[in-house]
């Protein structure tokens, strides 16, 4: 049998700039790009729309704010136990690949009993959640006599979702909690054995092409039962330079690999700079530890050049403040302050 063709660390590189809109500016719908894209992780809610910015043509601010009131885009604690924003129609299913391991990663981080009993506070938060919005304070309130797994898990055992005003560029801290049946609409949960098969696609189509040990690493789970998925999913595959088998759904772009990368402005926290996609080497392992650290656990909004992070930006009085790692070419400077320029004003 011949060995699955091999991908050059820059490839994988071009593939992952592709998949994740930061080639070319696209030009769709915000639910199709969230799609796309597999989600944003938006514990910061300005991260969805700078992120949204840097990947679609003419997006402004109030585009996703809409989004947001009308429940086309909602933002819910998904993967990783982290506040994700999706298209609504792709909520329930990713909630459904979650919730288990979200539940039960709950029980080892607080040490609950295995016959700890949720039933009668999940009635009670429901309840209360049914009659409308609540701030998340109240919310956790409501469970200061539970054990603390409860709480941990109680946005995706009740598929809870923050809602606006509340999680917007206008209002950023997202606190007001409300039932995604009554957000979108009643809908039952999506089975498990449905659910993370098609994130597993998902993930690969976002992010891919990756090894199964990148999947789970997104997904917040272990690596057993993301292989047992993968197994009976028909997937490409592939090699990494190191050997390492690679998979990858069946149409995921593969660029050339010498195709260029423009520059491009990234928010805190974002996906493509996080352990799972590693491989690509969009964030160099020389200034890891100059975007993530302990004493700025949010870190740092980051800039590419030629398809990897090359310093780190701010907004101050108006403009956008660049912090290269090292020497940055003319021509890209330039670039940068064009693109620069451009964010100042899309933060105006």
């Amino acid at each position: 049998m011949a060995e699955p063709p091999l991908l050059t660390e820059r490839a994988l590189n071009r593939a992952l700039l592709a998949r994740q809109l930061l080639l070319e500016r696209a030009s769709l719908g915000l639910p199709e790009a969230l799609s796309r894209l597999a989600g944003i992780q938006n514990q910061y809610a300005p991260n969805a729309y700078i992120r949204l910015w840097s990947c679609l043509a003419d997006f402004r601010r109030d585009d996703l704010t809409r989004a947001y009131e009308d429940a086309s885009v909602v933002q819910g604690t998904l993967m990783r136990g982290t506040i994700h924003t999706v298209a609504r129609t792709d909520y329930r299913l990713f909630l459904g690949a979650v919730a288990r391991t979200q539940r039960e990663w709950a029980g080892r981080a607080t040490k609950a009993p295995a016959d700890l009993e949720t039933s009668a506070a999940l009635a009670r938060v429901r309840a209360d959640l049914a009659r409308g919005p609540m701030k998340r304070p109240a919310l956790v309130a409501l469970l200061a006599d539970e054990h603390p797994a409860v709480r941990y898990s109680i946005d995706t055992d009740l598929a809870i979702l923050r809602v606006p005003p509340s999680g917007t560029w206008e209002r950023r801290r997202a606190d007001l909690c409300a039932l995604a049946d009554d957000v979108i609409g009643p809908g039952g949960a999506v089975p498990e054995a449905v659910a993370l098969p098609a994130a597993v696609e998902r993930y690969l189509a976002a992010f891919g092409p990756a090894t199964v040990a990148d999947v789970a690493a997104f997904l917040g789970m272990k690596v057993s039962p993301v292989k047992a998925v993968v197994s009976a999913l028909e997937l490409r595959r592939f090699r990494a330079e190191d050997g390492t088998e690679l998979l990858d759904v069946e149409d995921g772009p593969l660029p050339d690999p010498d195709t260029e990368a423009p520059v491009r402005f990234l928010p805190t926290w974002d996906a493509i700079l996080l352990v799972h996609a590693r491989r690509t080497q969009v964030l160099p392992e020389a200034y890891r530890p100059l975007v993530f650290h302990v004493k700025m656990p949010p870190s740092y909004p980051t800039f590419l050049v030629d398809g990897q992070v090359a310093g780190t930006w701010r907004h101050e009085d108006g403009e956008i403040q660049l912090s290269p790692f090292g020497k940055v070419r003319r021509v890209d400077r330039v670039a940068l302050e064009e693109e620069a320029h451009e964010l100042a004003a899309f933060h105006a």
